[in-house]
């Protein structure tokens, strides 16, 4: 007979080499913009495969990741996908809801769940979640007799983002006219904020949960054009009302993964905005700012590892999104920004450049937050070509 040591050894290899104890899982993701592209590194380095379910194969993450292409309306076609996969997420939140349970109800894993999900998808659904929290007066309509004073905020109840589907109301030909489109929709008391902040909160399946510093975000026509981290416009007090906010509206909604709890702020009060049941543009900055960005703590936390430090690396983080313009050469401007700020961090989508559209940002972290917003808003407009010096 063989000896024992011998046996043992044959043992250890076959498990090795089976790959049981070797096997990392694979996250699909439904959604291969750039929210994807940004999970590539994060699951790289930890060893995660990803594979991606894409409209096209031109899509932002579709470039440099393994990827379907197919519809995401398509509950066979994901259903397939799915088979391949040891957990479903999302990057974006057009999947329909029914989908979501179909996948659930076939035994696929999916992080958020339909349940958590749908309160970022139908905005009149996530309002009579979190009636007990703060937040405007609000109510459903589909007809304009039954609205309040103007002038007040209307929402499509679903389909919304980026300032689209989002209305200020002044009068009652205006309201007519957005119903014309809209069955119904979502109006909201017009809250005279002082500002808006976003907290970015994770949470895993045993409940462990983390934020990160509060992020002022500032917004031009409906768009954010930049954020600060920490939000240097309200005061501690008010920041850790946020955190614990969006901690609490994590555990009542059984969050599995990362999401923004966007707030307007007017004085020391709070009114809760929306919430985003992903990564999201106000934790961008995370990336670089951060000791565990939000793409690699959605990671974790939708596979159930335990999550990781958020704690900042400097004392401010500034983040500027870059919009189509009228430049379309996007590495060319390196030239002239790189040498000019070497502190710099660019981060590139490789999405068509169109007048408005999201195609890239750029983050500056250090001390000096006067410095950093003044490098982060030169740099973001003359890629944007608003500015040529």
């Amino acid at each position: 007979s063989w000896p024992m040591a011998l046996k043992l050894t044959l043992v250890m290899w076959f498990i090795y080499d089976s790959g049981v104890n070797e096997r990392f899982p694979t996250v699909g993701i439904i959604g291969a913009g750039q929210l994807a592209r940004m999970t590539v590194a994060p699951a790289a380095a930890l060893g995660i495969n990803l594979l991606l379910f894409a409209q096209s194969s031109d899509d932002s993450a579709a470039q440099i990741a393994p990827h379907t292409v197919g519809n995401y309306r398509d509950l066979s076609a994901l259903q397939e996908f799915a088979a391949k996969c040891d957990v479903i997420t999302f990057e974006h939140e057009l999947v329909p809801l029914s989908v979501i349970k179909g996948l659930e109800a076939a035994g696929v894993k999916v992080s958020p769940s339909s349940g958590s999900f749908q309160y970022s998808q139908d905005k009149a659904a996530m309002r009579q979640k979190l009636a007990a929290y703060p937040g405007p007066k609000w109510r459903v309509i589909k007809d304009a007799s039954d609205s309040f004073d103007f002038p007040f905020i209307a929402k499509k109840i679903s389909g919304g983002y980026d300032g689209r589907g989002v209305w200020k109301i002044s009068n009652r030909a205006e309201l007519e006219e957005v119903l014309k489109g809209n069955p119904q929709i979502l109006i909201e008391e017009l809250i005279d904020f002082d500002c808006e902040i976003a907290v970015m909160v994770a949470r895993s399946a045993h409940g462990q949960a983390t934020t990160w510093a509060p992020t002022q975000t500032v917004q031009s026509e409906g768009i954010c054009t930049l954020t600060i981290s920490p939000a240097p416009v309200i005061s501690q007090v008010v920041a850790e009302k946020a955190q614990h906010l969006a901690l609490s509206i994590a555990n009542d909604i059984s969050l599995i993964g990362v999401m923004a709890v966007e707030l307007f702020v007017m004085g020391d009060e709070l009114f809760i905005n929306e919430l985003a049941m992903r990564p999201h543009n106000s934790g961008h900055w995370t990336i670089d700012g951060s000791r565990t960005s939000q793409f690699e703590q959605h990671l974790r936390a939708i596979l159930d590892l335990p999550l990781g430090d958020p704690a900042m690396t400097a004392g401010f983080s500034v983040m500027a999104n870059i919009l189509g313009g009228a430049k379309t050469d996007m590495y060319r401007p390196y030239l002239h920004l790189m040498a000019r700020n070497p502190q710099l961090k660019f981060h590139q989508y490789k999405k068509e450049v169109r007048k408005g559209r999201k195609i890239g940002h750029v983050t500056a972290v250090g001390e000096n937050l006067l410095e950093l917003t003044e490098v982060a808003e030169h740099a973001r407009d003359y890629m944007s070509g608003e500015i040529d010096e």
